[in-house]
């Protein structure tokens, strides 16, 4: 009978598991997850107001359910948890499903500054991850410059211009939602530093911030003209042209009635934050200008932009994992077809599926076919890899190594405290902010009251 460990239980986690219980009969897997939730960034990624893709947890419950699937959070793979070497000697196999679990830097001036976060963080904060810090986001803020323009740039975006009321029935955690009633942004800047036309939104996304209300939302034409494809988009591809579209007609002067204004701006290049009374309180861009070669280059120019709040929304990175070889260049694990390779050679029994074995790209679904890749590959070495005798059930081994695993039955628990939590702040269900909190709850206790 074949065991596989799975590290990780966010959407490419599930999705290993469930094609190796699908594909192989007898099969049985552990999800070993480091929180006591699971679902990965379905839970604590997605944006508390995108409830149909929040809905994925409906999907990957089922997989996570399964007879030959057993959940264990709070089980950390790595330093101060299990080694991958000892996953080894527990399990035919292991698939590390780990992520990207850290953002890429802008490396100028200033950047460590108060105030300057990534948007990672500011994620993780209304997403209530327990790692989180509530580091008073917003205290004081009154213009928000957010660097990026993709789909996160957006979200976070999105959240700042927010009103409470429409937050208040989705499940963010009750002092996110708290300090976000009490905000005082009432401008946000969401600059790139290259064209309309590359960049990375999806259009749903980007549309949704002409849906806010009391929000207008602003585009300097003569900016974003500076990229021919702003003034003829017929040339794009669809998903692109319908991008420039929307932003087209974002170009009129924005309503003056408006409580909040959501820039859009194009060309401009971080080069230093610049600190007022301790703390961040503008970005120094450089105009830049389309090199020909579908990338930048700089012209000298230079602007201020204000914001008390700096989120940097540039990507995400890999991180080495204690026991398996890392790419730094990629921020990947080698691999081939989802085996991992040491010093070239195929590593038996060790796999990797999702963003540490592809990068940080695509759709939660394309980690469906990724997944695929890899179990395909794990199940052509099954015959080899099942020929080792194991211990009947790792469970007590892994216990042995200092671990004390919150089953399925401690997840379902804190989703109990949750529901009654939110019904005592007249909410729906509310998430449980802090380590504290889940491990009670996941015990069987009611949490901890995380109000201030």
């Amino acid at each position: 009978m074949l065991r596989v460990a799975v590290v990780g239980s966010g959407p490419s986690g599930c999705y290993t598991a469930q094609h190796l219980v699908q594909l192989a009969p007898g099969a049985r897997v552990d999800v070993l997850d480091r929180l006591p939730c699971p679902y990965g960034l379905v839970r604590y990624g997605v944006a508390p107001d995108h409830e149909k893709i929040k809905s994925l947890q409906g999907s990957l419950r089922t997989v996570l359910e399964h007879e030959r699937v057993r959940f264990l959070g709070a089980v950390p793979v790595g330093p101060g948890g299990v080694p991958a070497a000892r996953l080894r000697e527990l399990y035919h196999a292991a698939v590390y499903c780990v992520g990207a679990a850290t953002d890429r830097h802008l490396d100028v001036p200033g950047e460590d500054l108060p105030g300057s976060w990534s948007a990672t963080a500011f994620v993780s904060w209304y997403s209530a991850h327990p790692d989180a810090a509530d580091t008073g986001f917003l205290r004081e803020v009154r213009s928000a410059v957010v660097v990026g323009v993709g789909n996160v740039a957006v979200d976070v975006t999105r959240m700042l211009a927010r009103g409470s009321g429409e937050l208040r029935p989705t499940d963010m955690p009750h002092t996110a939602l708290t300090a976000l009633e009490a905000s005082e942004v009432t401008e946000i800047h969401m600059v790139g530093r290259r064209g309309p036309s590359q960049a990375r939104f999806t259009t749903k996304e980007l549309r949704e911030l002409g849906t806010l209300p009391d929000t207008a939302v602003h585009v300097e034409a003569a900016e974003a003209a500076l990229d021919p494809a702003f003034t003829d988009p017929s040339g794009l591809p669809p998903p692109l042209r319908r991008n420039v579209e929307v932003l087209r007609g974002w170009t009129e002067p924005p309503r003056p009635e408006a409580r909040r204004l959501i820039r859009l701006r194009f060309f401009l290049r971080p080069v230093e934050l610049l600190a007022v009374d301790g703390r961040v309180g503008a970005v120094r861009f450089e105009r830049t200008a389309p090199d020909g070669e579908g990338g930048v280059t700089g012209t000298g120019r230079f602007e201020d932009v204000e914001g008390q709040l700096v989120l940097r929304s540039v990507g995400y990175r890999g991180v080495p994992l204690e026991g398996l070889p890392f790419d730094a260049a990629t921020g990947t694990v080698p691999h081939l077809a989802g085996r991992v390779l040491r010093g070239g050679a195929v590593a038996p029994g060790e796999y990797v599926a999702g963003w540490i074995k592809r990068g940080p790209t695509g759709v939660i679904g394309t980690n469906r076919s990724c997944a695929k890749e890899t179990v395909t590959s794990l199940l052509q070495d099954a015959p080899s890899l099942t020929a080792r005798a194991l211990p009947d059930d790792p469970l007590p081994a892994l216990r042995a190594e200092g671990v004390d695993p919150v089953p399925w039955q401690g997840w379902e628990s804190i989703e109990r405290a949750e529901s009654r939590w939110g019904a005592s702040l007249g909410r729906g269900l509310v998430k449980l902010p802090d380590w504290e909190s889940l491990l009670t709850a996941a015990r069987g206790g009611d949490g901890v009251d995380p109000r201030p």
